[in-house]
């Protein structure tokens, strides 16, 4: 049961958690463009691939995959999702179980206009979003809509592009600014058209971060709860597991509908009694550190399920009550 992870980058944490349920059958493989990727310090092998948007990424992953017979790959990052989701055939004929949802279910997270509309069919709440300038000051002048409003790129990874407007004056500058910002970010390959920059409701609460829990056919079997207590760099820092029926009912009725593969890192925010879910990111995420720390055995479950075994859905539980904390610290390469 060799384990690659794509995009390892500084998840240190998540390959150490799945060596720990692994043991001694298999290797944990560690892929990144740097050797010098922090995460690779955990791997039991680590190479070097190009970039996620080279010609040549997918044949060079299946070429890991072939030379250390790895059966499951674990992506850790938004933007090769896409990608991988295209290749799922090739990688299903090598004999590669990947934990990559389909590319519908890709497309509806990845792309943040069509995540909010998508949330709304559900039955959920999401904030307000306007793709057109002109219609969000139109809904600014007649009430639907109020400041401060955010902006952000339609096609997101992590918080790259995230802007506050406050006034009238604020909206158009940093919408103009924004348009240039993105096209200069790795974000530039994944918006496309004119549309790619978004304008939303700004939601202020308490933010709660969800770890939706599916197996590999897509059926929800747990999720697990956590509110916010802190953020650093556009990722979850201090968080304690929650008991909150209400929240995890939304998760459960996203697992349930989307049908995604692993888990889904969702974010949801409580304003005024309400909730609304902001993001859905259909892989590991920062957060996830929270809810195995507090007993969620993912992991563990991944791994049986890619044996064809049954999984106690007790493992996905979390004990509630649990407060953590990241620290960094440093690893040699």
């Amino acid at each position: 049961m060799n384990i690659l992870f794509t995009c390892a980058g500084r998840r240190t944490y998540l390959l150490k958690y799945f060596k720990e349920q692994l043991g001694d059958e298999g290797l944990i493989i560690g892929a990144d463009m740097q050797l010098s990727a922090p995460a690779l310090s955990a791997a039991d092998v680590a190479v070097t691939v190009p970039r996620v948007y080279d010609v040549h990424y997918v044949d060079r992953l299946l070429e890991i995959c072939r030379q250390y017979q790895v059966k499951m790959l674990i992506s850790l990052n938004d933007l090769e999702l896409p990608i991988l989701a295209d290749a799922k055939e090739r990688f299903a004929e090598a004999g590669v179980c990947m934990v990559v949802s389909d590319k519908h279910v890709i497309d509806i997270c990845f792309d943040k206009y069509l995540t909010a509309h998508y949330v709304q069919t559900l039955g959920l709440k999401a904030p307000k979003t306007y793709l057109d300038l002109g219609e969000a000051k139109k809904a600014l002048v007649n009430g639907e809509l109020s400041f401060p409003v955010v902006l952000k790129p339609r096609w997101g990874s992590g918080s790259i592009g995230i802007e506050v407007a406050e006034d009238d004056s604020d909206l158009f500058v940093m919408y103009a600014m924004l348009k240039k910002k993105v096209k200069k970010t790795i974000l530039a390959t994944a918006s496309v058209g004119d549309e790619y920059i978004m304008i939303q409701q700004l939601i202020r609460g308490k933010e709660y971060g969800l770890d939706v829990m599916n197996d590999l056919n897509g059926n929800c079997v747990a999720v697990s709860v956590k509110e916010k207590l802190a953020m650093r760099a556009g990722e979850t820092d201090k968080a304690v597991t929650v008991d909150l029926p209400q929240v995890r009912e939304m998760g459960r009725t996203i697992g349930e509908h989307l049908k995604h593969i692993g888990n889904l890192d969702c974010d949801i925010l409580e304003q005024d009694g309400e909730y609304y879910v902001l993001e859905l990111n259909p892989r590991f995420g920062g957060g996830f550190p929270f809810s195995y720390e507090a007993g969620v055995n993912l992991p563990k479950a991944l791994i049986e399920w890619a044996k064809g075994n049954d999984v106690d859905p007790n493992m996905l539980q979390p004990t509630y009550g649990m407060t953590f904390a990241k620290c960094d610290y440093l690893v040699r390469r």
